[in-house]
């Protein structure tokens, strides 16, 4: 393998990495909120890109433009969500019940998806679809570019909200320590509520992300779940970075792994890295201090 094909996979594995880190940022605010496992949030993904797709072809305006309408909504389905289904879940089996509730949920979505587009394959076309440019050898696709700075963008500004706004740190607060989070005042229940919105408002952002550059279909939420899960099972339950650093880990890996192993088999890397992880460290290998500190 040339030292050209290695830079362009590693170039690749960062832009997915950090498209990965957003896609899994929802499903860490889920668990560390509230303990739910939200097996619906790769179809809420799916939603997000078929609505991108929808309002490019009937405006003609870049897909981007659609967050304007998509986040919003997709953060007030969740605190309604949130309040009117997990909310009612008994404390003893949330997490066991939450997977089942959120998987109708998920079968829901595909098939409403599959009535109203049917099962055909859609993709969105731009002017820069094609276009890349060089960086020092490696080929850089505009589209996936602008999805990292979209992902990146997304993360520091949930990051910012995270550390720097009182109900991030009323948010933190119910993550790690709920009862004590009552205790000096913390309403938990409506934090909880507008976590779950924010943690599907980026779902909004990374269907829209999604969009950009794959081709979309009802069913393709399945494709997503198991890579997702495994990315904050290894980061570390309830921990954003530790999902992030996880996220460009085997964003990275994948790449590199597709030199001599092809797309296929490339992706097994997500099922390894997390038998391993329930092996050897089930508390992941980059929570631990970071969710203390986040």
């Amino acid at each position: 393998m040339s030292g050209s094909l290695i830079l362009q996979s590693v170039v690749l594995g960062v832009l997915l990495g950090g498209l990965y880190a957003l896609l899994a940022a929802g499903l860490t605010l889920y668990f560390g909120v509230m303990r739910v496992v939200m097996i619906a949030h790769s179809a809420f993904l799916i939603l997000a890109a078929y609505l991108a797709w929808y309002f490019t072809s009937q405006t003609g305006l870049d897909p981007l433009f659609s967050l304007i309408i998509t986040v919003p909504l997709f953060f007030v389905a969740g605190v309604v969500m949130q309040r009117l289904l997990i909310s009612r879940l008994r404390p003893a089996t949330l997490t066991m019940m939450s997977v089942l509730l959120t998987f109708s949920i998920a079968l829901v979505i595909e098939g409403m998806l599959g009535f109203i587009f049917s099962g055909t394959q859609r993709r969105i076309q731009l002017p820069y679809s094609g276009t890349s440019f060089e960086v020092f050898g490696a080929n850089i696709a505009v589209v996936k570019l602008i999805a990292f700075v979209l992902a990146a963008a997304s993360l520091l500004a949930l990051y910012l909200i995270m550390k720097r706004t009182r109900f991030g740190q009323a948010l933190r607060a119910t993550i790690q320590h709920p009862e004590a989070a009552r205790l000096v005042g913390v309403n938990t229940d409506r934090v909880a509520g507008y976590g779950f919105g924010l943690g599907l408002a980026t779902a909004a952002v990374g269907g829209t992300a999604l969009a950009l550059d794959s081709t979309i279909y009802p069913s393709l939420h399945w494709h997503w779940i198991g890579p997702l899960m495994a990315i904050i099972v290894v980061g570390g339950l309830g921990s954003i970075p530790g999902a992030a650093i996880a996220a460009m880990v085997l964003g990275i890996g994948q790449a590199l792994l597709q030199l001599p192993l092809g797309t296929t088999w490339a992706q097994t890397i997500f099922y390894v890295a997390l038998f391993a992880t329930l092996m050897l460290r089930p508390q992941g290998f980059f929570g631990g201090r970071l969710a203390q500190r986040f």
